[in-house]
C-alpha cells in the first residue's frame, strides 16, 4: 500500500538511489556480499561507492603497508597510517560512511575456501516475479570479487576460480593517466532490468477488432519510441475489457504509428481510456574467463580508431605486468631505459585474436606504449575517481542484475593531460619520490607541476554531491595547499539527511540526527506491516551549513589545505561579495550546480571575468563534464531542452478536471499544497490587500484559493477535532462531490455534435470515491491534511492512528461548501480576477470583519524532506488517480517528481568529479592548444564512454571587424574623469564604427534617435554622474568596472557585440 512504499527498505538514506534503481535493484544491493582486494587509489573509490550505495556485507583484503605515494590518491588513508595495513587503516572510516553496511577484513591469502563464500545462488527468474521482501544478510546472497592493483598471476588464479564457481570478478587498475576494467559475470549471467529508462506508456485513442487488433494512440503519444517485437500489456480499457492486465503481447509498428496486437476479432467492442505498457524483458550475457580473455578481448569503444587504441592499451598493461614479474618492481617514473624494455616486452606478446579466435593484423603503436610506461608509475585521484566511480558500478549491475555489464574489457586514458610533445624530455629528477603525500602524483607531472598546483587559487561553486567530490579531489591533488593557495566554497544550503547518499564529505552528526531512527508502528494497518513516517523521520537539532562542513572534512583530507567556506549564494543580489575583488584573486572556477539558471550565471561570471571554468552534471547514470577556457574554446551554453524542461506546464483545465496521466495528478496534488496550506494562509494574513492578493494569483490557483480563504475566515479551528473534520471536509469535496458535480454538467454518456463521445480520446470518465477510513490512502490524506492545517492555525496535531480511525467513525460527512465551477477548456476560463466577482468580494470582506482576533496563520513551504508535505500530496495524487482511473505513482516518484528531485547515483557523481579533475591538470599547466581539452559525456548503465575537444569560440563580424565570446572594448575613465561625448568619440576611433545606442543594463545612457538639446544634455556629463542619474544607482563597493552596451549605426539584428568595460 501506499503507507509502506517508502518502508520496505531499511536503507533510509538511499533515497536518490532508488529514484535510478529502483527498490527491487536497492533490495538485492543491500544483500549482497563483496570481497575487494586492494586498497590504493582504486580500491578506495570503489570501497567508498559501495558503501555509500548500501551494500550488505564489504570485506577489505590489503595487508601491504602503507606507502607516502598511497596518499595522493588514496582518502582514507593519512600521514599517520604510514606502515600499517592499508585494510587496517581504511575500516573506520569506510564503515561510518554507512552503519547500514557491515565492513569487514581478510588478513589472510585469497583462496578457494574463501572465494566460495561468495559464490553465486541459483535463483530462477521470470519476469513480473514480485520483489523478495528485505531479509538479513545471509550466506549465499549475490556475490562479487573485486582485485586492484593486484598483479597478472593473482588476476588468473582468482578469475578462474570466481569462473568455475559461479562468482562474479572484476579487475580494475590504473597506471598513471591509464586505468583497465575486466568484467567476468559467468557463462550464463541474466539480467534482469537492462536499461534505466521507465517502461514505455502511452494513452489509447482507439482499438480494432480484428486480425491483427490495430491500437491507435493519441497524437502527444509517441509512437515511435516503440519498437517491433517489444512485449506490451494494456490497462484502464474501458469496453474490451479483454485485454486489461494480459499476458504480454508483441507488437510490431506500422509505417503510420499504428501498433499491431494480434488477434482481437473475439473480444467486445473498444469504448474508450486505456493505456498500453512496454513490458521489459530480461536478457542474457555470457563472459569468457580472465584467462581466455587476456588473449581474445572484447573492448567497450565507440569507433574503430578506439578499439585499436584499446588492443594496445591491453598489450601495454600486459607488458607492465610482464615487466613487474622480471624486475619485481614497476618501471621508474620517466626513465627511457625502462620504458623501452617495456615496448620490447609488448612487441614480443602473442598477438591478440578476435572474436572468432582470429589473428588480428595490427600495428602495435609504440610511443602509445613508450608513453604509457613512462608515466605508469604514479597514482592520480581523478583516474582512480573515474575508473573507481565505473569499477563500482559494474559491482552493482552484478549483484543488483539491473543494466549491461561491460563486454568485457575498458580501457580509459588521459593521456592528453601531458605536455606536448615537443616539449624537451622532461628530467626523471623531477619526478623521484620526496617522501611527501603527493609522490604518486610527481611520479606523473613533476615536483615543479606540484608547486605549481599548489599556488593556485579556486571557487568551487556547489558543495552537494559533486562539489563534495571534487572538494576531495582538490585536497588530494593539493590545489591551492601552498602559502598563496586556496579553495573557496560557496554554497548557501545546510547539510539534510538526503545528501549522506552521495555527499561523501557529510556525516549524520552534521544535521543533528536524532539516535531515534526507527519508524513509528501503524495500528490498524496491518496489510502489509505497515508503518507510518513521523513527520520528520530525523529530528534536527542543528543543520550545518554545507560549505562549513565541506571545508571542515576537506582539511581532514589534507591538512595543508587552505579552504575557505562562504554560506551566500552566487547570484545578482551577492555580486558585492563575489564581486570585481574577488573575482580578480581567483584563477578558476569550478561549478557543481543542479540547475541550469545557475550554471548560466557562474558561466557568464567566468566570461566576464574572463576566468577558466570546469563544469560537472548528472542524471542517473548519466554524467558529463566539461571545461570553458578563454579565447581557446566556446563559453558555456545551456542545453536548448534546459529552459523548456524547467518551465513545463500543462493546461489549468486538464489538470483541474481532464487529467489523464500520472503528472497530471501530481501537479493538481502539488497546486492543492499550495493552495490550502500556503496562499490562503498568505491572503488572510495580508487580508488588506486581499482582492489585490488575488489578482495576482496564477489561474491554477486562484478558484481554489477562493473557495479556501473564505472556509478559513468562516471559522478558525480551535481543537485537533475541527482540524480533522476540516480535512475530512476537503476529502469530500475532492474526491465525491467534486467529480458528482462534474458527472451532472458532463454525464458519462455525453454525446458532442460530432456524434463522438465526450468522455473520449484524452478525457477520461472519472467516478466518485466514498470515504472509506480502512482504506490506506484515505487516512494518510485525512492524517496529513489535518496536521497541516493545525500546524497552519498554530495547534497541536497528532500521529495517533488508532485514535484518528476512531474520531473519524464519529464524525460526521461534511456536507458541500460553495464548488467552484467547471469549465471544459483553457479556453472558457475567464480571468481569475473577473470570476472573483462583487458577491464573493462582499462574502470574503463581510469574513474579515468577523475574523477573531489572533496570532496570523503559518503559511507552509513544501519541503521534499517534509514526511507529512509528502503524504498529502502523495495520498492526493492517488486517490485523485482512483478518481480518473490512472495509474498512480509510488511515494517515490512522487517525492522525486514533485521535489524536482534530479535522480543521482553515487558512480556517476565520482566520475565526473574525476573527468574535471583531469582538465585541471590541463588548466593549470603550460598554456594548452584546443586540441588538448575534453569534453565528456558517459552513461554508466549503457557502457557509453565518450570525450571530445571542444569547440572554438564563435567568430562574429561587423564590416571590419571580428571578434568572439571573450572578447571586449576596455576603456580607462581617465583623469579626469570623461565625458559620455569622450567615450563615444573613443570607441569610435578603436573600432572605425559609430554608436547608435550606449545602455547601462536596461538603463539608456545613449541615443542617436533622440534630439539634439537631449544627447547634448547627455554627452556633456561624466560617465559615472550619468549612470547615477539615470539608474539611481551608486557602484558596488570594490567595483571596478561599469559594463555598457552598444550598438552601433547599420548593425544586425542578430550580431551581438562585445561588453564596453569602462574602468573606474
Amino acid at each position: 500500500g501506499l503507507l509502506t512504499s517508502d518502508l520496505q527498505s531499511p536503507a533510509l538514506l538511499l533515497p536518490t538511489h532508488r529514484y535510478v534503481l529502483g527498490l527491487p535493484a536497492m533490495q538485492r544491493i543491500q544483500r549482497a556480499k563483496v570481497l575487494l582486494s586492494g586498497l590504493q587509489g582504486v580500491g578506495a573509490e570503489v570501497a567508498k561507492n559501495l558503501v555509500l550505495m548500501g551494500v550488505g556485507s564489504l570485506t577489505l583484503h590489503d595487508p601491504h603497508p602503507t606507502c607516502w605515494s598511497d596518499l595522493s590518491a588514496q582518502f582514507f588513508l593519512s600521514e599517520q597510517d604510514l606502515g600499517r595495513s592499508r585494510a587496517e587503516a581504511s575500516q573506520e572510516l569506510l564503515a561510518k560512511l554507512n552503519g547500514a553496511v557491515q565492513v569487514c577484513i581478510h588478513t589472510g591469502d585469497i583462496t578457494e575456501d574463501l572465494l566460495l563464500d561468495f559464490q553465486v545462488p541459483s535463483q530462477p527468474y521470470s519476469p513480473g516475479q514480485p520483489s523478495v521482501p528485505l531479509q538479513p544478510l545471509a550466506a549465499g546472497s549475490t556475490q562479487v570479487v573485486v582485485l586492484t592493483a593486484s598483479e597478472l598471476q593473482e588476476q588468473l588464479k582468482v578469475g578462474t576460480i570466481c569462473h568455475k564457481h559461479g562468482v562474479c570478478f572484476l579487475v580494475a587498475d590504473t597506471r598513471g593517466l591509464v586505468g583497465q576494467l575486466f568484467c567476468d559475470f559467468g557463462e550464463d549471467f541474466t539480467v534482469q532490468d537492462p536499461t534505466e529508462a521507465e517502461p514505455l506508456v502511452a494513452a489509447i485513442q482507439h482499438i480494432s477488432q480484428g486480425s491483427p487488433g490495430i491500437v491507435t494512440l493519441r497524437e502527444e503519444a509517441d509512437a515511435h519510441r516503440f519498437n517491433n517485437g517489444d512485449l506490451v500489456t494494456f490497462s484502464g480499457i474501458e469496453g474490451m475489457v479483454e485485454l486489461n492486465g494480459c499476458a504480454p503481447r508483441p507488437l510490431h509498428v506500422q509505417r503510420d504509428g499504428t501498433l499491431e496486437i494480434g488477434d482481437t476479432t473475439t473480444f467486445s467492442h473498444y469504448l474508450r481510456g486505456g493505456a498500453v505498457t512496454e513490458v521489459k524483458r530480461p536478457k542474457t550475457v555470457s563472459h569468457e574467463p580472465l584467462d581466455t580473455a587476456l588473449f581474445q578481448p572484447r573492448v567497450v569503444a565507440q569507433s574503430p580508431q578506439e578499439v585499436h587504441r584499446a588492443h594496445c592499451l591491453h598489450q601495454a598493461f600486459h607488458a607492465l605486468h610482464k615487466f613487474q614479474q622480471l624486475h619485481g618492481r614497476p618501471p621508474k617514473p620517466w626513465d627511457p631505459v625502462d620504458a623501452e624494455m617495456v615496448v620490447d616486452l609488448a612487441q614480443a606478446l602473442e598477438s591478440l585474436k578476435g572474436t572468432e579466435g582470429e589473428p588480428l593484423e595490427e600495428q602495435l603503436d609504440k610511443a602509445l606504449v613508450r608513453t604509457v610506461a613512462l608515466s605508469s608509475a604514479g597514482g592520480l585521484s581523478p583516474m582512480a575517481a573515474v575508473l573507481g566511480a565505473v569499477a563500482a558500478q559494474e559491482v552493482l549491475k552484478a549483484v543488483s542484475k539491473k543494466f549491461m555489464p561491460l563486454d568485457q574489457w575498458l580501457y580509459f586514458d588521459a593521456l592528453d593531460c601531458l605536455p606536448e610533445d615537443e616539449e624537451p624530455f622532461p628530467n626523471p629528477e623531477d619526478y623521484a619520490p620526496r617522501d611527501c603525500r603527493y609522490d604518486g602524483q610527481i611520479a606523473v607531472f613533476g615536483a615543479g607541476f606540484q608547486e605549481k598546483l599548489s599556488h593556485q587559487r579556486y571557487l568551487l561553486v556547489g558543495a552537494g554531491a559533486i562539489g563534495c567530490e571534487l572538494l576531495k579531489g582538490f585536497a588530494l591533488v593539493g590545489l591551492g595547499a601552498g602559502g598563496s593557495g586556496g579553495v573557496t566554497v560557496a554554497d548557501m544550503d545546510h547539510v539534510e539527511r538526503s545528501n549522506l547518499s552521495r555527499q561523501f564529505l557529510f556525516r549524520p552528526q552534521d544535521f543533528g540526527v536524532s539516535a531515534d531512527l526507527a519508524p513509528h508502528p501503524c495500528p490498524g494497518l496491518s496489510s502489509h506491516n505497515a508503518t507510518l513516517p513521523p513527520p520528520n523521520v530525523f529530528l534536527l537539532s542543528s543543520q550545518r551549513p554545507k560549505a562549513e562542513v565541506a571545508a571542515e572534512a576537506a582539511r581532514r583530507l589534507n591538512s595543508d589545505l587552505q579552504v575557505t567556506p562562504l554560506t551566500y549564494q552566487l547570484d545578482l543580489t551577492t555580486e558585492h561579495i563575489y564581486g570585481d575583488n574577488f573575482f580578480s584573486s581567483v584563477d578558476g572556477v569550478a561549478a557543481a550546480l543542479d540547475s541550469f539558471q545557475a550554471r548560466r550565471y557562474v558561466a557568464a561570471r567566468c566570461t566576464h571575468y574572463l576566468k577558466p571554468l570546469l563544469e560537472a552534471g548528472t542524471k542517473g547514470t548519466l554524467g558529463s563534464a566539461c571545461v570553458f577556457i578563454p579565447h581557446v574554446t566556446e563559453d558555456y551554453r545551456a542545453p536548448a531542452s534546459a529552459a523548456a524542461s524547467e518551465d513545463a506546464s500543462y493546461p489549468v483545465c486538464t489538470v483541474r478536471h481532464f487529467p489523464s496521466t500520472t503528472e497530471h495528478t501530481l501537479q493538481w496534488a502539488r497546486d492543492e499544497f499550495e493552495g490550502l496550506f500556503h496562499l490562503s494562509a498568505e491572503t488572510v494574513n495580508c487580508h488588506q490587500q486581499a482582492l489585490t492578493s488575488l489578482a495576482h494569483l496564477d489561474e491554477s490557483q486562484v478558484l481554489t484559493v477562493q473557495q479556501v480563504v473564505l472556509g478559513v475566515l468562516r471559522q478558525r479551528p480551535q481543537t485537533w477535532r475541527d482540524c480533522v473534520l476540516w480535512a475530512l471536509g476537503q476529502w469530500q469535496l475532492c474526491f465525491h462531490y467534486g467529480i458528482t458535480q462534474l458527472l451532472s454538467r458532463f454525464p458519462p454518456d455525453k454525446v458532442l455534435e460530432n456524434g463522438t463521445l465526450f468522455w473520449s480520446g484524452p478525457k477520461r470518465c472519472p467516478r466518485p470515491l466514498e470515504f472509506d477510513a480502512s482504506q490506506d490512502t484515505h487516512l494518510l490524506y485525512v492524517l496529513a491534511a489535518a496536521n497541516l492545517y493545525a500546524q497552519m492555525h498554530g495547534l497541536p496535531g497528532s500521529r495517533d492512528q488508532t485514535a484518528l480511525r476512531r474520531l473519524l467513525k464519529l464524525l460526521p460527512l461534511p456536507d458541500p461548501q460553495d464548488l467552484a465551477p467547471i469549465f471544459s477548456s483553457d479556453l472558457e476560463l475567464p480571468s481569475a480576477y473577473a470570476e472573483f466577482g462583487p458577491e464573493q468580494s462582499k462574502q470574503l470582506h463581510e469574513a474579515l470583519e468577523i475574523w477573531t482576533v489572533g496570532p496570523p496563520l503559518e503559511p507552509l513551504t513544501f519541503e521534499k524532506d517534509n514526511d507529512f508535505h509528502v503524504d498529502f500530496v502523495a495520498a492526493a495524487a492517488s486517490l485523485r488517480a482512483q478518481n480518473y482511473g490512472i495509474p498512480p505513482a509510488d511515494r517515490t516518484k512522487t517525492k522525486r517528481i514533485v521535489g524536482q528531485i534530479t535522480p543521482a547515483i553515487a558512480t556517476t557523481t565520482a566520475a565526473v568529479a574525476g573527468l574535471v579533475g583531469l582538465e585541471l591538470y590541463k588548466v593549470v599547466g603550460s598554456p594548452r592548444p584546443r586540441s588538448a581539452f575534453r569534453h565528456s559525456y558517459l552513461n554508466l548503465a549503457e557502457n557509453y564512454f565518450s570525450r571530445w575537444v571542444p569547440h572554438a569560440p564563435a567568430i562574429q563580424k561587423f564590416h571590419h571587424w571580428k571578434w568572439t565570446c571573450w572578447d571586449r572594448l576596455e576603456v580607462p575613465a581617465g583623469q579626469p574623469e570623461r565625458t559620455l561625448e569622450s567615450l563615444l568619440a573613443h570607441v569610435q576611433k578603436l573600432n572605425g564604427l559609430r554608436v547608435r545606442m550606449l545602455l547601462h543594463g536596461k538603463a539608456l545612457l545613449y541615443s542617436a534617435g533622440w534630439s539634439p538639446e537631449k544627447q547634448d544634455q547627455h554627452l556633456s556629463r561624466r560617465v559615472t554622474d550619468l549612470v547615477l542619474e539615470v539608474t539611481r544607482q551608486v557602484p558596488k563597493p570594490g567595483q571596478r568596472v561599469l559594463v555598457l552596451e552598444l550598438s552601433y549605426e547599420g548593425e544586425k539584428e542578430d550580431v551581438t557585440f562585445p561588453p564596453l568595460h569602462y574602468k573606474l
